[in-house]
C-alpha cells in the first residue's frame, strides 16, 4: 500500500495541499489536490492541482508558464493534508507575486502590500 491509499481525501475527493519555496521557506499557496492531480504530480514531479471553479486538474503554471517542481513530499499527522517543497519558477501567484500570501494585516487591520511583483498579469493572462 503506498502513501496515497492512507490519506484522507474529503467527501469531494479533495485534500489540501500546501506548497512552500524549498529555498525561502516562504509558503506560495494552498490549493486542493485529487486522486489524478497527486498521482501526476508524484510522477513527473511537477505540481498538478484540481481547479475547483473549472471542476478540473491543470498544471500549476499551465496558463502563466510559472512552474513549481517538486523536490520533497510530507504528509501531516493525521494524513488529511500534504506539504510539497517546490522549486518555483518566477511566481506562484496569478496576479504576479511570488507567493499567494503577498497581502499582510498590519496592526489596525488594514491590509498591507510591500511585495512588488514579478510580473503583469495584464502580459500574461490575455
Amino acid at each position: 500500500m503506498n502513501f496515497i491509499d492512507k490519506l484522507n481525501f474529503d467527501e469531494k475527493g479533495l485534500l489540501p495541499a500546501i506548497i512552500q519555496d524549498e529555498l525561502s521557506g516562504r509558503v506560495l499557496t494552498l490549493c486542493y489536490m485529487n486522486i489524478e492531480a497527486l498521482e501526476k504530480t508524484m510522477k513527473e514531479k511537477k505540481i498538478y492541482v484540481f481547479r475547483r471553479s473549472k471542476g478540473r486538474i491543470m498544471l500549476k503554471g499551465e496558463s502563466s508558464g510559472c512552474r513549481q517542481t517538486v523536490k520533497k513530499v510530507f504528509v501531516d499527522c493525521a494524513e488529511n493534508s500534504i506539504l510539497f517543497l517546490v522549486e518555483q519558477t518566477r511566481a506562484a501567484c496569478h496576479e504576479g507575486y511570488f507567493s499567494c500570501y503577498f497581502r499582510e494585516i498590519d496592526e489596525k487591520f488594514e491590509v498591507v502590500i510591500k511585495e512588488k511583483r514579478v510580473f503583469d498579469p495584464k502580459d500574461v493572462y490575455r
